[in-house]
Formats: C-alpha cells, structure tokens, sequence
C-alpha cells in the first residue's frame, strides 16, 4: 500500500493545477490584449487630435518603459505579499489609463494614461507575476510547458484584440473604444482569485533556497549568464514593440490597404498562440540557449527578408505567419532559465529585471519609430537595426549556461 501511496503521490505533484493555470491564462489574454493593439489608434487619434507621430510613439515608448520599471517591483510585491493582490491593482489602474487615454486633450495625458498608467496597469498584470505564479505551483520539469500555456494565452489576446480594437474603432470611434476596454479591465481582480498566495505557498516552497531580496540580487548580477540572458532580451523588446505600435502606419506608407494591418496583426497573434505553446515544449526537451539564439536569428534573417523582396500584401502575410511563431515563443525558455539559475523564491522580482531589460528595448523601438520617421519620413533605419541586434542577441545567447547556480549549501 505505501508504494502505490507513493506512486499516487509522485501523480499529484506532476499534475498540472488547472484551475490556477486557467485563471493566469484568462489575466495574461485579458492584460497583453488591449497594450497589443494600441497601433489601431494611433491614426485615428492623431487625425483627431492633430498631433504627430512622435508624440504617440512617446506615450508607447513611456508605456513600455514603465512596463519594465514597474515589473521588478510588482514581481517582488508579489513574492512577498501576494499574487492576488497586485493583480487586483493591475486590473483599477490598467482601466484608469485607458479612460484617461480615452478623454485625453492634450499630450500630457496621452503620456499619463495611455504611457504610465496603462504601462504600471500591464506591468502588474503581466507574463512576469502570472508565470511567477505558475513556477511556484508546478513540479520544475513541468514548468517550461506551463509557461508556454500562458504565454500563449497572451498570445490569443493579440490575436482576439486586434479585430475587437479595429471593430470598435469602426463603430463607436477610437475614444469610445479605449473606455470599453478600460472597463473590461476591470474583470482581471475577480479572474485573479485563484491565483491567492506569495512565494512561501504553493508546491514548491519547502525545496526553496532562503533568501533575503538583496541577497538574492547580489547573487543575480553577478551571475554570468544571467547578465547575458538580460543584455539578450532587450532585444526581444526592441523588436517586437516596434512592430505593434508602427506596423499598422508602415503598412499604410508603403501604400498598402489599411485592412492588411488587422489581417497581420492578427495572424501574429494567432501564430503566436502555436509559437509560445511549442516553446513551451522544446524548452523541456531542448537546450533553451541555443533554442533562443536560433529565435533571434531567425527573426533578424525574416525581417530582412520582408525589406529585401517585393512588398505585397501576401508578402505582410507571409511575414505576419513566420514572425507570429517567433514572437512572444522567446518568453517561456527565458523565464524557465531564470527559474532553473535560481530557484522560484524570488523569481517574480529575478524575472522581471530581465523583463526591464526587454522593455528597455522596447521604448528604444518605440520611440524610435516615431522620431526616426518624423525626421527621415521612413522606417527603414528602425527596421534595419532590428536586424542587426538579432544577430547580436543570438551571439550572447549562445554560451548561456542552462544550471542552477551553485550556493554554499550545495557546494
């Protein structure tokens, strides 16, 4: 009896807790959703407003930003005191930088609402504290196909609020359709129930390395491949920010129909689905540094190949489908690296320094878009250094080694 006791044990700590799995996932489509669309209203609200495209690309570079600013603190918040509780947080704040982005007559709240507080509101709700979740909550060889189940999820509200966004634009106008999202926002607190506890509960915690915060930061910076596996995802950012806030206007520029934009964006967002779950999967079977430097070069060689051949409406096609598998399908093997370096104790603060890092990037590629337009009147340049820090990211990828980090204790 105490063998087929063992045996129903070993079963239960290697299944999957749904319930906890399908709440994160509802919260990563519900957060990552209405941020991937902002590139439907920049065109609209500027026609509106009469303001320039550096203005709009300054609220999604401040919105990125502090995405990643606020995502190493609300990671540690909710290593000490809670999941449930920054993301109730996530769901108020994310729905007051919407409306305000909604009602917004001058810059000044464009920047507050659409750049701050939507920025604070994705960073407490995002990839980071939900996967951080997930860790804690799983047996460790199961952790990278659960990461992939919720970036996926995220994925799926590209894919859904990409239409949603175009449709609403359509019938009610860019400023009704902001506040229809804010107060859909507003249904993450209640999702999130399930997902109570900090980093002392779950299944994980009695094999749990104890740590104060700033050890467990001395620890990281000084870690080699940790410092790469950052420098590495800023990359991911630059990239994949770029292409949300700017593609819909650069499909327009080089004089393709508007309805193309959707049709890409959501194609992405599709493919991101089977993109982010195979992730999930090769990074339990594969080595997850050189399975993140053949993502980066991958993404370098199919942007240049968008730029380089004829541009066509099959052509944004082609290229929607190969970047959707590519584009979020980085995050489950860098979160499942961090987890494997150090642990889940602090994993929601260790992950989200690496997520600042990608947000980083992604106000470079932001921002950038926009100035670089205004001031040369093409992407291009944009485009072109995409391409060459994919190489770069899959350069520092490669050494990476895939071990936990060797403390006193386990000397």
């Amino acid at each position: 009896m105490s063998a087929i006791s063992s045996a129903a044990a070993r079963s239960a700590d290697n299944s999957l807790p749904w319930l906890i799995i399908a709440a994160g996932s509802i919260i990563a489509m519900l957060t990552f959703g209405p941020r991937s669309a902002m590139g439907f209203f920049q065109l609209p609200m500027l026609a509106d407003t009469g303001w320039d495209r550096t203005t709009f690309g300054l609220a999604m570079a401040l919105q990125n930003l502090c995405w990643g600013l606020g995502q190493p603190f609300f990671g540690a918040v909710a290593d000490k005191f809670g999941t449930w509780r920054v993301l109730a947080l996530s769901g108020l704040v994310y729905a007051a930088g919407l409306i305000i982005m909604a009602f917004a007559n001058a810059p000044i709240w464009l920047h507050i609402g659409g750049g701050v507080l939507v920025g604070l509101g994705v960073a407490s709700g995002s990839f980071g504290i939900v996967l951080s979740a997930f860790a804690r909550n799983v047996a460790p060889e199961q952790r990278s196909l659960a990461f992939g189940i919720g970036t996926a999820a995220g994925s799926a509200g590209m894919f859904l609020f990409a239409p949603l966004s175009q449709g609403l634009i359509s019938a009610f106008g860019w400023s009704d359709s902001l506040v229809y999202l804010g107060v859909l926002m507003l249904l993450v607190p209640l999702v999130a129930i399930p997902l109570r506890g900090n980093a002392s509960s779950g299944r994980q915690s009695e094999m749990q390395y104890k740590q104060t915060v700033g050890e467990a930061l001395r620890e990281a910076l000084g870690h080699g491949s940790y410092l790469l596996l950052v420098s590495g995802f800023f990359v991911c950012g630059y990239q994949v920010a770029f292409i949300t806030a700017h593609f819909p206007a650069y499909i327009g520029d080089i004089g393709i129909d508007a309805r193309y934009a959707v049709i890409a964006l959501a194609l992405i967002g599709f493919f991101n689905i089977i993109g982010s779950f195979s992730a999930g999967i090769i990074g339990q079977r594969y080595s997850k540094p050189y399975f993140l430097a053949l993502i980066y070069l991958a993404r370098s060689v199919a942007v240049a190949a968008f730029l380089l051949l004829p541009q066509s409406p099959t052509s944004v096609i082609i290229f929607a489908i190969v970047m959707g598998l590519l584009w979020l399908s980085t995050v489950p093997p860098t979160n499942g690296l961090v987890a494997i370096m150090f642990g889940t104790r602090h994993l929601g603060l260790l992950g989200g320094i690496v997520f600042l890092s990608h947000q980083i990037g992604s106000f470079l590629g932001v921002w950038m878009g926009g100035y670089l337009y205004d001031r040369f009147g093409s992407y291009d340049p944009v485009w072109w250094l995409g391409v060459a820090l994919g190489v770069f990211a899959a350069i520092v990828h490669w050494p990476i080694e895939e071990r936990g980090v060797v403390r006193p204790a386990m000397a």
